[in-house]
């Protein structure tokens, strides 16, 4: 039957309604600031949003989006190449573009469409794409539709991405390499220092997704490349609006001005209406802050410090650095479910994450820091995950 292949999934499904437990799709009742809300009926401290520099919650882009909507209504009814490029659009893209110290850049509905358009359209049959095989969805999704051939080096190892080069010979040169800032899952920050050597020596083109990182790294928050000093080596940036800027959307900003010739081949962008205004002004006011205000990022990595160094003193598997994303690993699916409950039951909200969304046949409880939370609250979630130690629910000797 058609259902078939859905089975699994409905098993699973009727397991966590069996234990009355809802770690997908819970449901926020009442946001009560960047940091705290109400979900699923309890009270709890939000470490699960990727809200990470707290500013969807901001008051200015707030206010940013409310005058936009009074000026320019509640959204386009259209896309950007019909009737739905607004001169805020366009406004955007320039605040973007000269964010990176590039001309070029291209605004998207969501960040999905931004990297699966990118990855589907740059290459196509008859070039070569090597991904980090650790990438998102949205860049599968991408290679998948594009028609190149496609490799996957292994996660973070330049070595072995250096090796596939060398058997590409000349082909190397027109290939387009693909590597994340930061990786969503354990908050791993890509090696993107060796990767870009490698670029350099064997040519291609090298295409940098700064979702986690945009915001998160940097000198002035570019990201993982700003950071690791190879902006030069990067031909094409993607990211999002839903991370570090607090609202929907995607990006992708380059040096090449084919960029915007690309711009007319992207069937995501061509064929999606355009983001409503009011996020439009928001994501722009937001672009602002980040630029002006450093300190942030200073407090979202006191905070990703004091997390990751709370739990590794308990003796939990976490990623291997600190960084806004801090995950704790476990082999067993249904220990895992009881400990995510527990947490909602000391009030806190993390992310449940089983295969194939982890990157290995692990599950996850996946944290993600605030420059929003207090010092207070991050201590609460680690005296949180303590009680499933001192409860019996985590053994830190066999967790992982």
């Amino acid at each position: 039957m058609l259902f078939d292949k859905f089975q699994s999934m409905a098993d699973f499904q009727a397991e966590l309604r069996d234990r009355g437990v809802a770690p997908f799709g819970a449901v926020t009742e009442e946001l009560l600031s960047a940091t705290e809300g109400v979900v699923q009926g309890k009270r709890v401290i939000l470490a699960g949003t990727n809200n990470y520099l707290g500013l969807s919650s901001d008051p200015r882009c707030i206010k940013a989006a409310k005058d936009a909507v009074e000026r320019w209504g509640t959204g386009t009814t259209g896309s950007r190449l019909a009737n739905g490029s607004f001169v805020e659009h366009q406004a955007l893209e320039d605040d973007i573009a000269e964010f990176y110290g590039v001309e070029n850049a291209i605004v998207f509905t969501t960040g999905y469409s931004a990297t699966m358009g990118m990855c589907a359209t740059l290459a196509g049959p008859g070039d070569v794409i090597l991904l980090d095989a650790d990438s998102h969805a949205s860049i599968y999704s991408g290679v998948k539709q594009s028609g190149a051939e496609v490799i996957r080096f292994k996660h973070s190892n330049p070595e072995d991405l250096a090796k596939r080069m060398r058997r590409l010979g000349d082909r190397a040169k027109q290939t387009l390499i693909i590597a994340e800032g930061i990786y969503s899952m354990l908050g791993d920050v890509a090696p993107l220092r060796d990767i870009a050597a490698v670029k350099r020596e064997y040519g291609g083109y090298l295409f940098v997704d700064e979702a986690h990182s945009m915001g998160a790294l940097g000198e002035t928050g570019r990201g993982a490349a700003q950071a690791a000093g190879i902006e030069e080596d990067v031909d094409f940036f993607v990211g999002t609006f839903s991370k570090s800027l607090g609202a929907i959307g995607g990006f992708c900003v380059s040096r090449h001005p084919e960029l915007q010739t690309i711009r007319y081949c992207i069937s995501a962008y061509i064929f999606t209406a355009s983001s409503a205004p009011s996020i439009i002004a928001s994501t722009r006011e937001a672009l602002r802050i980040i630029r002006t205000e450093p300190e942030l990022r200073d407090k979202l990595w006191h905070n990703a410090n004091l997390l990751y160094d709370g739990l590794q003193a308990l003796g939990l598997p976490v990623g291997p650095t600190a960084s806004p994303v801090v995950a704790v690993e476990m082999e067993d699916r249904s220990a895992t479910i009881e400990c995510w409950q527990a947490l909602m039951d000391a009030g806190v909200y993390v992310n449940l994450v089983v295969p194939p969304a982890s990157p290995s046949t692990n599950f996850l409880l996946r944290n993600s820091v605030s420059a929003a939370h207090t010092s207070a609250q991050i201590k609460h979630i680690v005296k949180a995950y303590a009680s499933l130690i001192s409860t019996g629910l985590v053994n830190p000797t066999k967790t992982a």
